[in-house]
């Protein structure tokens, strides 16, 4: 008799093995415990310990948790500080949130829409690390070497750092280089933490090799990018990337004191042989910079060299950049223009606060302005990314006049353009803003294009998430996460080094201070998102109850019960129908915010603690807002911890975790590994090796029901694509608490959108017609629903009567996105599915050797 195994893999809730396997917990300590059959301790396969070898049906559970959560152990820690790169992370994401990527990689052409599309995302990738480094350079460079001259500002930081407020450190900018150093070891440990997290995750295959085509068993075209077989497989694309990243990182940070001395003092003789060959060796990196990023050797996940030609070049410029900038910032004062130290705030503020100076701030020349211009271009290029995902090149029209206007703009305001009239009076930069940014809005106006082949959706509430702007919302969610940790370090830091008095005269920049406001804002907008939500759910409620009540003649205990399951069913519907449109609208909302942020930057006006009228307000919401920023690190990193730690939370957010980490890094190379690099794979090599065994080999099976829940759903549907078909014709899909077509497959529609669902049922049919795939769903789980791809839907009960029956004293539960395999249905398609599997295609011969 052929024997059948039930592989079950859980989701992002972490199951333990003993509960996938459906053991009993026992009464004391020494309860059965699942065996380990294969794999290890962070990724192992389990079976229950009375399994036996001639089982008719096995079952085995897959516990890849541990990758994620789950170990409480000391590096759950280090992992906890991951998710303080989660703005990494959903950049990363977007790049695989864009339309029409090909299903073979080598097709996709740079001016495609998804070929463009993920050039923009890599760019703003790009600039998300210069965000960071910009955001230390100003701790390091500005508020330290800069702002922080006296005895008292300089005592608050910690060690013995005293040293800079002697004669010798304060003439020129030499504090700037001591700055410097701060960026640049931060940009050290994380490019050695991206160099080394490849391997924790990803520990096979070593490198994918395709198995030469037989004649029973053809290559078959590829319909799905997930076939690639590289595409689990990226290393020699990430750290390409990550020198990249590195490198440009480097050359902003060192740009930030490069242009300071520019603006103070234009360099003559010597300072000016160091300083112009050392902007031009910026302008280079940072150009080929932006030209790799686009270009195959670096898009592609295949190639095995972590480093190449360009690789080399790029690093070797940005190491003379770096020198020619530490000689620059230590070279006394120029021979002619007023002296540097003159610029910055003057000592002894602390002590004599009517010092001619202390009152007024002084930032480091440039910072704050080029701050605020690196903000406003990064929307502009959300609003890029979003045009071209939706509309194709064409909609790149209205956000390339916009930042090239911009500019024009701006200089015709403030030094006038040949051949134009001069400005008018009470013409301000910031007034540009909003015009420039509502002409780049114009792209998204367009309509939208339409695959090559027209699909339609699944069913209802299956269609492209955001009108196809998904890869800018997601980016762009990132990108104000990044936003606010960066505000919140900068409002931190200045506060400390201000001290209690506040007299120091160090000042954070002035988009810190809007920063805030918009945090405010933020907050109170979330709230009323939270408000909808929760009348629509109750609208919902009443809607489910009065239809479930609608027979009559129940009793109160069965009213009571009708209640109880109508909450299910409401969340289940407020989750699968109104869930992405909330995130929508609270993004446009967020978008406005951030315009009139940005205008605000650029207008240079802070409110002071005693201006007038509704200006206080505005100071004290910032001052509160920036407050409540400061700590945002602090508590990312608990909840990250607690994620990581405690099973109920890891339920409620460990969501947005699993999904962010299941990508590959191939936008972000600094984002936190993915640990479907290791899970697909492996799954993979245990199903084909249990396939694979001699046919008396004790551990041979003749068919695997591969049995995905939830989270576990999209790595069987991964691993699937990128089985052989050989092993595929012995294997059945099981999927429960699903998510590939109410969330997947309108936030990825080039991997799970329509078509390709249709294509993934097209991969698990077999030779006789028999679609491998077996969808279970439920009407009060608010993370499963139906896919309707070709597939076989089946609607499981819950709960299984409203009062108890059999014998049963206790209500049967209701259990919503858990406990499928106990279910009827799921155990009667189970057997019918082992039946088929045991009868339906022979093993494939062993190739003559």
């Amino acid at each position: 008799m052929g024997r059948v195994l039930e592989l079950r893999v859980h989701g992002v809730s972490n199951t333990p093995p003993d509960q996938l396997l459906g053991l009993a917990p026992g009464p004391c300590a020494g309860a059965p415990q699942p065996n380990l059959v294969a794999g290890g301790q962070v990724t192992g396969f389990y079976r229950s310990p009375g399994a036996e070898r001639d089982d008719p049906i096995s079952v085995e559970a897959y516990s890849w948790g541990t990758l994620t959560s789950g170990a409480r152990t000391r590096r759950d820690l280090q992992r906890a500080l991951w998710t303080l790169l989660l703005p990494f992370a959903l950049a990363n994401v977007a790049l695989h949130a864009r339309a029409g990527i090909p299903a073979d990689p080598d097709r996709e052409r740079w001016a495609s829409r998804s070929g463009i599309t993920a050039w923009l995302i890599r760019l703003f990738c790009l600039s998300l690390t210069c965000t960071l480094v910009v955001t230390v350079t100003g701790i390091g460079v500005d508020l330290v070497g800069w702002q922080c001259v006296g005895p008292q500002c300089l005592g608050q930081i910690p060690g013995p750092w005293e040293f800079l407020g002697n004669s010798w450190w304060r003439e020129g900018t030499r504090t700037l280089a001591f700055g410097l150093l701060l960026p640049l070891l931060v940009l050290g440990v994380i490019g050695l933490l991206a160099w080394r997290t490849y391997q924790y995750e990803a520990e096979m295959p070593a490198e994918p090799r395709p198995r030469p085509a037989r004649g029973d068993d053809p290559a078959e075209p590829l319909e799905n990018p997930l076939q690639d077989p590289t595409f689990w497989n990226g290393e020699g694309q990430l750290r390409r990337a990550a020198v990249l990243h590195l490198c440009t990182g480097a050359v902003t940070a060192a740009a930030v004191p490069v242009a300071a001395v520019l603006i103070m003092d234009p360099p003559r003789g010597l300072r000016a042989a160091v300083a112009w060959p050392t902007v031009a060796l910026f302008v280079t990196v940072v150009t080929i910079a932006v030209v790799a990023v686009g270009r195959p050797w670096l898009s592609r996940r295949q190639g095995a060299t972590p480093l190449g030609r360009w690789s080399v070049a790029v690093a070797v410029l940005t190491g003379l950049g770096l020198v020619g900038t530490f000689v620059l910032l230590l070279l006394p004062d120029g021979p002619a223009g007023r002296p540097l130290s003159t610029y910055r705030p003057p000592a002894g503020c602390a002590t004599t606060p009517d010092l001619a100076g202390c009152l007024t701030a002084r930032p480091l020349p440039g910072y704050e302005t080029g701050l605020a211009w690196l903000v406003t271009y990064q929307v502009l290029l959300l609003v890029a990314i979003g045009a071209a995902n939706r509309s194709g090149r064409r909609a790149l029209t209205g956000p390339v006049a916009a930042a090239v206007l911009l500019p024009l703009g701006v200089a015709w305001i403030e030094r006038g353009l040949p051949g134009l009239p001069t400005a008018p009076a009470g013409l301000r930069t910031w007034m540009l803003v909003g015009p420039a940014i509502a002409l780049a809005v114009a792209g998204l106006l367009l309509p939208r294009l339409r695959p090559a082949v027209p699909a339609q959706p699944l069913g209802a509430y299956t269609g492209l998430a955001w009108h196809g702007c998904a890869p800018a919302v997601i980016a762009g969610f990132g990108w104000m996460m990044a936003v606010a940790y960066c505000a919140g370090l900068l409002y931190w830091v200045s506060e400390r080094l201000a001290g209690s008095a506040g007299a120091s005269g160090v000042t954070p920049p002035l988009a810190v201070f809007w920063a805030g406001l918009a945090c405010v804002v933020g907050l109170l907008t979330l709230l009323a998102l939270l408000v909808r939500a929760a009348v629509l759910l109750h609208g919902l409620r009443r809607a489910e109850y009065a239809g479930l009540t609608a027979a009559g003649g129940l009793s109160a205990h069965d009213r009571r019960r009708c209640r109880d399951v109508s909450t299910y069913r409401a969340l289940h519907r407020l989750v699968g129908e109104h869930a992405v449109r909330l995130v929508g609208g609270y993004a446009a909302g967020s978008a406005v915010l951030i315009t009139l942020c940005c205008a605000a930057t650029l207008s240079g006006h802070r409110p002071g603690p005693l201006s007038p009228g509704w200006q206080l307000a505005v100071h004290w919401a910032a001052e509160l807002g920036d407050a409540v920023l400061g700590w945002l690190p602090v508590v990312t990193s608990a909840l990250g911890w607690l994620v990581y730690r405690t099973d109920s939370v890891r339920r409620s957010v460990g969501v947005i975790w699993d999904v962010c980490t299941f990508w590959p890094r191939a936008a972000h190379p600094l984002a936190p590994p993915s640990y479907a690099e290791r899970a697909v794979p492996e799954l993979q090599t245990r199903v084909a090796g249990l396939l694979a065994l001699p046919p008396h080999h004790p551990d041979r099976m003749d068919g695997v029901i591969l049995s995905g829940h939830s989270q576990g759903t999209v790595i069987c549907a991964a691993m699937l694509l990128q089985m052989p078909r050989r092993w595929r014709r012995r294997t059945w899909f099981f999927s429960y608490g699903c998510q590939l077509t109410r969330l997947y497959g309108r936030v990825f529609p080039s991997y799970f959108g329509p078509e390709r669902l249709r294509s993934l049922a097209r991969a698990v049919t077999w030779t006789d017609g028999h679609v491998a795939w077996t969808n279970f769903w439920r009407d009060t789980d608010p993370l499963g629903w139906q896919v309707s791809a070709g597939q076989r839907d089946v609607s499981v009960t819950d709960p299984e009567a409203l009062h108890p029956s059999g014998g049963e004293v206790a209500d049967p539960p209701i259990r919503s996105h858990s406990g499928y395999p106990d279910a009827v249905e799921f155990t009667r398609e189970r057997a019918v599915v082992a039946r088929l599997l045991r009868r339906s295609v022979p093993s494939p011969r062993p190739e003559a050797r």
